[in-house]
């Protein structure tokens, strides 16, 4: 499902900040050598990665779902000096792209990539962090949610892709489609949380925008 036509899509390409160089070339990689490459921000959704991480200017930074590490050097661009940002994922295929692309980005010693589950590394970290991406797997969307909120740092910013899941948020749930009935919840209980303000922007697949009050 496209929430705007792909003439307003590119329109909208051509009219925002151009990809770095870097991420440029990462997101032609990925299109070419990595399988499933619809799963990577790609141009618009990191520009507004990017655009969020300058605003807030976090100092610490916590993502789930590495993938080619796109999105990471995306909100690693507005990240204060000094601050790190730790992405989790649990494939270690893609282990060498991602540090290549760090390298190569310039933000080698702020981006930490975790290879491991990350309902269990979750667990070995310790602090609060200003900001959070979750991008991982849907249908434990909730156990991140509800395991991360209270690591959120007050007036801290959560971010969640894929919420709206190609529209499929609209219908009834199948039986065997956990992902979706997943996000369903994970959607209304989000929008009746006192503990937040939420927003889901129509981006690509749908990103909740969630301030901790």
């Amino acid at each position: 499902m496209e929430f705007i036509s792909e003439e307003l899509d590119k329109y909208v390409c051509e009219h925002s900040e151009k990809e770095p160089e870097v991420l440029y070339k990462l997101n032609r990689e990925t299109h070419l050598n990595v399988l499933q490459p619809r799963m990577l921000s790609g141009h618009f959704q990191g520009r507004v990665l990017s655009m969020i991480s300058h605003m807030i200017s976090p100092k610490r930074v916590l993502e789930l779902g590495t993938y080619t590490g796109y999105s990471a050097i995306c909100l690693s661009e507005g990240i204060q000096k000094g601050g790190e940002l730790i992405t989790i994922d649990v494939n270690d295929e893609r282990e060498e792209l991602v540090e290549r692309y760090i390298r190569e980005s310039g933000f080698e010693g702020v981006i930490k990539p975790v290879i491991g589950d990350a309902i269990d590394e979750i667990k070995n970290l310790d602090g609060e962090f200003d900001l959070i991406f979750i991008d991982a797997d849907k249908k434990n969307y909730q156990l991140y949610y509800n395991e991360l909120i209270d690591r959120l740092s007050s007036g801290g910013y959560m971010l969640i892709d894929n919420v709206l899941w190609s529209g499929k948020v609209l219908t009834e749930a199948k039986p065997n489609d956990q992902d979706t009935a997943a996000l369903q919840k994970l959607n209304s209980d989000i929008a009746n949380d006192p503990r937040v303000q939420v927003v889901i922007l129509p981006i690509r697949d749908g990103l909740s925008l969630i301030r901790k009050k």
